[in-house]
């Protein structure tokens, strides 16, 4: 057997088990549906040829052809006139299964209790790329959530439900498409709330952007040796040189309430940077100070 139909068994296992065993595994938490989206980041054009890195070339038939998305509906979700959504984007080298697994997303997402409907789309799998194909396209996003109604609508979720807020999450390369989607994804004033999970690597300047025009919550948490500390810092001074109020705090030491009342916040962390979305649940503690409702409320 050689590589390359190695690497497409691969994906057609970690697909199956997605769509399988792991709907099972997370029924007690809520409801997991895993399909293919036209709207999904990929195919891409800008990746017909694949995309080489490091003098390493990754082939667009195992790495730029996976269309899969998933959605986690928590148990006693409530379908109002509204709904709410958090869209997560994962970094290099990933894929979904590994992405909900490793980061502990479905687990995160029913403990905060908030009434929202969580999203991640496949991006570039497996591979040491940010590119969003779709989503980097104007419009892309608005597409993309078009089409995530029509899934909820086919598998009885949502009801009559409309487009409510909407809160972007990155971890490490996820920023790219995050940026793309706030400078013309088509939903800009429907983005309340940014979280970067040592991402901010570029693209600043959109991110500034955003948060200047928008009053929603910016949150950069950086590391030490995650590639994200110098770049972080940057915009920091840039913002104090402009006398733009922003929260500065270790992670560990900022309060609920630093959470909940600051517009810009930037927490430190000295995790690993593989470890900033789950090892102390902070991608739980962002949703619980969010603006999101809790259920029941």
């Amino acid at each position: 057997m050689n590589k390359r139909m190695a690497i497409l068994i691969g994906v057609l296992a970690a697909s199956r088990l997605v769509a399988g065993e792991w709907q099972e595994k997370y029924a007690s938490l809520g409801k997991l549906i895993v399909t293919n989206f036209a709207s999904s980041p990929f195919p891409h054009p800008l990746r017909a040829q694949g995309h080489t890195y490091q003098d390493q070339f990754f082939a667009a038939a195992e790495h730029y052809q996976d269309s899969h998305v998933a959605l986690f509906i928590p148990k006693d979700f409530q379908a109002g006139h509204e709904i709410d959504f958090v869209v997560h984007f994962h970094g290099w080298r990933n894929h979904v299964s590994n992405v909900l697994a490793r980061y502990q997303l479905p687990e995160q997402f029913a403990a905060s209790h908030r009434n929202a409907i969580l999203i991640v789309p496949q991006g570039p799998l497996d591979a040491p790329d940010s590119f969003g194909g779709k989503l980097e396209d104007a419009d892309g996003f608005k597409r993309f959530m078009e089409e995530a109604f029509a899934v909820m609508h086919k598998e009885g979720v949502g009801g009559d439900g409309r487009l409510g807020r909407i809160i972007l999450s990155g971890h490490s390369g996820g920023y790219e498409v995050i940026s793309a989607i706030l400078a013309n994804g088509g939903l800009t004033d429907k983005v309340k709330e940014v979280w970067l999970f040592d991402a901010l690597y570029a693209k600043t300047e959109r991110f500034a952007l955003w948060f200047d025009h928008h009053p929603g919550r910016f949150i950069d948490l950086y590391t030490e040796h995650g590639g994200t500390k110098e770049e972080t810092e940057a915009l920091m001074a840039a913002l104090t040189g402009n006398g733009v109020r922003y929260f500065r705090s270790e992670e560990t030491k900022a309060t609920v309430a630093d959470l909940r009342d600051n517009h810009l916040i930037f927490l430190f962390s000295e995790l690993p940077h593989d470890e900033v979305v789950q090892k102390r649940d902070t991608f739980q503690r962002f949703l619980e100070t969010s603006l999101l409702s809790p259920i029941g409320k």
